[in-house]
């Protein structure tokens, strides 16, 4: 536990503004890095397993947070599965349901946006917003931690999107369906 208060002292501050060009302060494997060098070894291997993509199967993680997110997001991408699927009549049996009546509305908003990249930015926003309210009041334990960990990964994420290169990638993903190889 007293290596936490400096593991956390360590980690620096950043603004979760992704439309600002300035770059993050730390890098996700930065992070992992001062993770393997003060956190307990059980502690650890969850901080170099975290990810934004839930696990396919739920089971316990051991830390009620990261059980609140992953469940979170695992409910949030099966909404938009299920509306998507919908959308496109195709089957959604498959699909695992959703009773979460404000993740379906978010997954709703993002799908029916014009631009697939208004809609990330719209989802991320709301993931960031999950993330403040299971935040841990105590800034200083293991689920403080992964909470940093999954907000760095979530903004280095959107810090990655770039508009004219997903719609060249669109264009020619389109064109390939179509058969147009150019």
């Amino acid at each position: 536990m007293e290596h936490l208060y400096y593991l956390v002292a360590q980690l620096p501050a950043f603004t979760t503004n992704t439309e600002s060009s300035s770059k993050l302060p730390i890098t996700t494997e930065y992070f992992k890095d001062l993770c393997s060098r003060f956190m307990s070894p059980r502690d650890n291997e969850l901080a170099q397993y975290l990810s934004l993509e839930p696990p396919k199967n739920m089971e316990p993680t051991g830390s009620k947070f990261l059980d609140e997110w992953y469940t979170f997001e695992r409910n949030l991408r099966f909404a938009l599965a299920q509306i998507r699927a919908l959308k496109m009549k195709k089957d959604a049996k498959d699909i695992p349901s959703i009773n979460d009546g404000e993740v379906i509305q978010v997954a709703r908003t993002a799908t029916g946006m014009d631009s697939p990249l208004s809609a990330e930015q719209y989802l991320n926003a709301y993931r960031l917003s999950v993330l403040d309210r299971i935040a841990p009041l105590d800034m200083f334990c293991v689920d403080a931690v992964y909470n940093y960990g999954l907000r760095l990964m979530l903004i280095e994420r959107m810090k990655k999107f770039n508009r004219d290169e997903g719609l060249s990638s669109y264009h020619k993903i389109y064109d390939e369906i179509l058969g147009e190889k150019k």
